[in-house]
């Protein structure tokens, strides 16, 4: 009698053990969902500044049609781009690519610079830029936690079976970051 007390004790501890490891992934899971929305939120609202900005720059530099046709085009792919982590990353470091070019062109009108309104937009994209690098470093934070967790004893050996899978990190596609740059101080010819 008392062993049979002592197998159902193992046995409900250990399921106990197996729903409270499951409910914690889950979260984990959840606050990774909630840190990759928290980028395309961002990523929305830096979309949808981006026609007030062209407009702006437009009054000032019509010439530049190629500069603008390229970032409409590269706006209509972002808010379409798919779902997932790498096609939303490669989407946000060409539109970031593009913006850098549009503030290359406002730096060549001094009465543009100087304009209100486009000062006043310049300073909203900034606040989104810094919230948007926010919302990426919470997401790669959870997505640390989450793999962490999925690919820790003894959770390795129950998160696949339940469904459980490893996120990927919110990266640069720009291999050219990921390197430092090769700085040579080369003497003078005597």
């Amino acid at each position: 009698m008392t062993t049979t007390w002592i197998i159902i004790g193992i046995v409900v501890l250990t399921l106990l053990f197996v729903i409270g490891l499951y409910n914690r992934l889950v979260r984990l899971r959840a606050l990774v969902r909630e840190g990759f929305s928290g980028i395309t939120v961002q990523l929305r609202r830096r979309a949808d500044l981006i026609p007030n900005l062209v407009e702006a720059v437009k009054g000032y530099a019509s010439h530049e049609k190629a500069t603008f046709e390229a970032i409409t085009a590269a706006r209509a792919a972002m808010t379409a781009s798919g779902t997932g982590v790498a096609a939303t990353a490669a989407a946000d470091a060409t539109m970031t690519g593009l913006i850098g070019r549009l503030f290359a062109v406002a730096e060549a009108y001094p009465e543009l610079r100087a304009s209100e309104n486009f000062q006043q937009l310049q300073g909203e994209l900034s606040a989104i830029e810094t919230e948007l690098q926010s919302a990426r470093r919470y997401y790669n934070a959870t997505v640390r936690d989450l793999n962490t967790a999925i690919q820790s004893f003894p959770a390795v050996l129950i998160a696949q079976p339940l469904g459980f899978a490893e996120e990927p990190s919110y990266e640069d596609p720009d291999a050219s970051i990921q390197s430092a740059p090769k700085v040579s101080f080369d003497k003078p010819a005597a």
